[in-house]
């Protein structure tokens, strides 16, 4: 397959909050069908100041929530009341309004490590609707995403293994982590990168360039063709 057919689809936004309604409508409308179709649906998010925006548009729709399941596409080994917590960002920002009656599953749990946690969260991953069916990815100035970091110790483990979560530990990055692994995120029914701001899109462009997938663990998700990604960039 050419360099060219491997290039995600990319669409682009007169600013972010052009980029944010467009998407909420996006993944509202993906939801609602997977929902209609399948009788529940999941969706897993990012944490970070980008999405917040997002979220904050997604929890005012009028979804069938109680049949939605929200759960994280990486997070910190941090108690869910710390404000690293993406699942604290997740309660604070998108499950509020009509969002807070869909289902939540977080990531942290009562194991000491992320790596002893992976078995619980594993497992209780398994019991989705898998397929997931909304991925909202971010993605860092260095080409991690998810907690793919580059070069961090448990990255070759999440890349290479068949399980759903993995533990890693960033050298860059404070906290151990815990995210969803290269094969759990290309099984999703749609991925989406949204990007904001020169940085970010030079690091996109850096990452769609030849060159190992350790030094810009992003390049995992852009090069693979099992399940659709789009990149969506606000100017």
């Amino acid at each position: 397959m050419s360099d060219q057919a491997k290039r995600p689809v990319e669409k682009t936004f007169e600013g972010a909050e052009a980029q944010a309604v467009a998407l909420a409508a996006e993944i509202g409308e993906r939801l609602q069908a997977a929902v209609a179709e399948r009788g529940s649906a999941t969706i897993a998010v990012s944490g970070g100041k980008s999405p917040i925006r997002l979220f904050q548009l997604l929890s005012k729709q009028s979804l069938p929530w109680s049949s939605i399941t929200i759960t994280l596409v990486d997070e910190r080994w941090v108690l869910p009341s710390d404000d690293a917590s993406n699942e604290k960002l997740v309660r604070d920002h998108l499950m509020v309004g009509a969002a807070a009656a869909a289902k939540l599953l977080p990531m942290k749990n009562a194991a000491a490590t992320p790596e002893e946690g992976t078995a619980e969260l594993n497992a209780a991953l398994a019991k989705l609707s898998l397929p997931i069916d909304v991925v909202v990815l971010g993605m860092g100035d260095d080409g991690h995403t998810a907690s793919l970091f580059p070069h961090a110790p448990g990255l070759d483990h999440a890349l290479k293994t068949k399980e759903l979560c993995a533990g890693v530990r960033p050298q860059t990055a404070p906290h151990p982590r815990i995210t969803l692994t290269l094969s759990a995120l290309q099984a999703s029914r749609w991925l989406v990168l949204p990007l904001q701001g020169d940085a970010k899109l030079h690091t996109y462009r850096t990452a769609l360039e030849a060159g190992p997938i350790e030094d810009m663990p992003v390049r995992s998700l852009l090069r693979q063709v099992s399940a659709p990604i789009e990149v969506w960039i606000a100017n």
